[in-house]
């Protein structure tokens, strides 16, 4: 117990049983966690405050069904039972009309009483991870709802007057079975974020390019085809997530999301990209990996605030000059692709800390790429260098070089030799030459290709494997850390925090894993 307050009306945290300290005062109990208790039943002290308790804790437990006494707490604000074994939400939960905040995410709850609609003052509501396949008319009468969470469940469609929520902000359905929108959803003005990833949409619902305040969209993991030219509308959008799709079109008119700063397009069927996409002025992060590109727009040289590009497992034969207007880079990923060459201008992206060009078809790089002296990871590995520019030498930072996919230790010294022919001075080592794959792996013949072979080659890519080797060293590599490049490239992982859990993005060469965390 710990006692918050030290005033004659003493608000207490209780834990099973009250604090009996200033038996001499009167005790005002508010708030009773009873999280991970190994309860099956709600405990009976509960209701010797229900004339005071305003929050409820009751996480983590074995609770099958809430007791009628419970809903004698009118005074309860918030009511939190996540990870039990409930079955149903009782009716008796109309009785709660100050209720605010309701978690019930987690159980086997399949659904929602109709007189929910009671519960006037809901602002919360976390019911992720149900087996609940409709929302009941009454649900629409929550007319103070501004967060909805419902995760998945087994949703199909929601309701036609869905739009009375007028005061919704966030609005959470990934992982349902929805494949179209009610109409009325155009009157929710406030909804800032809105996830339907991994639903069954075939085609973007039009309904959301009337939801201006949008600032946050997901439609990754369903069946879209074309990214339509009517999303830019959405002027406020700033985080776009497209990615796991089917989509092999994307309309120039997408450049009209002028404040986007984030744009998803991992593994999908493009193959290629809008000369508008350069109009994106704000966007700092650009994924197409896992698609069929075969060139790239030059106007993606105007991306001036562009921090993280990935263009990984295409089929490039080339980058354009202008990827060096890109100053504000800090991570490049052109994995296995075609590329022959760099062009002289990347050494202009002297902000850039991590590169990999790892499974390419590279035999030598420009000096330029000295200019580069940020650089602390850089994979090069199955490629077909014979050697390195000399410029290398300027790299202070470089803290790992990875030149082969067995490589055992991140940084190998590198000797200077006279190139045989130019008797320009390079580097090299016992690593080169790099010997090139098979050309079979490499065929990039248009007219050739193998649509089910490139698939068995995509989900081999979504394999993510983990090499880390324990520090055998000496002293003179205290410190360094080994951890092999191709997981650190190619796995990305970004944590956003949300009111109710963190949601981790793993970003594979593959595509996007979603996994949410309590």
């Amino acid at each position: 117990v710990q006692c918050l307050e030290m005033t004659t009306k003493r608000k207490l945290i209780g834990r099973l049983v009250p604090c009996r300290c200033f038996r001499g005062e009167e005790e005002i109990i508010s708030v009773l966690d009873y999280s991970h208790c190994s309860l099956q039943q709600v405990p009976k002290e509960v209701f010797n405050f229900e004339r005071t308790l305003e929050e409820l804790y009751l996480d983590a437990n074995q609770i099958e069904e809430l007791p009628k006494q419970l809903f004698n707490c009118q005074a309860l604000r918030k009511l939190s039972i996540p990870d039990n074994d409930l079955s149903s939400l009782p009716s008796s939960i109309a009785s709660l009309v100050n209720l605010k905040e309701l978690d019930i995410s987690k159980n086997g709850v399949q659904e929602f009483p109709e007189n929910i609609k009671c519960c006037k003052c809901l602002t919360i509501i976390e019911a992720s991870v149900n087996p609940i396949s409709k929302l009941p008319d009454g649900f629409t009468q929550l007319l103070n709802l501004t967060q909805l969470y419902l995760n998945d469940a087994f949703l199909e469609f929601l309701p036609a007057n869905f739009g009375r929520l007028v005061k919704l902000r966030i609005l959470e359905l990934r992982e349902n079975h929805l494949k179209t929108l009610p109409k009325s959803m155009h009157k929710l003005a406030q909804l800032e974020r809105l996830d339907l990833g991994n639903n069954e949409f075939s085609e973007l619902p039009e309904v959301l390019d009337q939801i201006q305040n949008l600032r946050e969209l997901w439609m990754d993991n369903n069946a879209l085809q074309v990214l339509p030219g009517s999303i830019g509308k959405l002027k406020m959008l700033v985080y776009l997530d497209m990615s796991k799709n089917r989509i092999e079109t994307v309309d120039p008119d997408v450049s009209g999301c002028e404040a986007l700063e984030d744009l998803l397009l991992s593994s999908n069927m493009l193959q290629q990209l809008p000369d508008s996409i350069g109009l994106l002025k704000k966007l700092t992060t650009l994924k197409v990996d896992d698609n069929q590109l075969t060139v790239l727009p030059n106007t993606i040289g105007n991306l001036s605030l562009l921090e993280e590009f990935d263009c990984s497992c295409n089929e490039l034969e080339s980058l354009p000059s202008t990827v060096g207007f890109l100053h504000s880079l800090r991570t490049l990923a052109v994995d296995e692709n075609f590329l022959p060459e760099l062009p002289r201008e990347i050494g202009s992206c002297k902000n850039v800390t991590v590169m990999s060009l790892r499974s390419n078809k590279l035999e030598f790089l420009p000096e330029e790429i000295g200019q580069m002296q940020k650089l602390r990871v850089l994979n090069l590995s199955d490629n077909r260098l014979k050697n390195l520019p000399f410029s290398f030498t300027k790299l202070k930072e470089l803290a790992a070089l990875w030149l082969s996919d067995n490589q055992s230790k991140a940084l190998i010294p590198l000797q200077t030799e006279a190139h045989p022919e130019t008797k320009q001075r390079v580097l090299t080592n016992y690593m080169f030459p790099q010997q090139p794959r098979g050309d079979e792996d490499f065929q990039s013949d248009s007219d050739s290709f193998n649509p089910t072979l490139w698939e068995e080659q995509r989900q081999q890519r979504m394999t993510v494997a983990f090499e880390f080797e324990e520090k055998k060293e000496d002293d003179e590599s205290a410190g360094k850390v080994k951890v092999n490049l191709s997981v650190f490239i190619s796995l990305s992982v970004s944590v956003r925090y949300y009111p109710h859990r963190f949601r981790i993005h793993l970003t594979s060469r593959g595509g996007q894993i979603h996994h949410l965390v309590s």
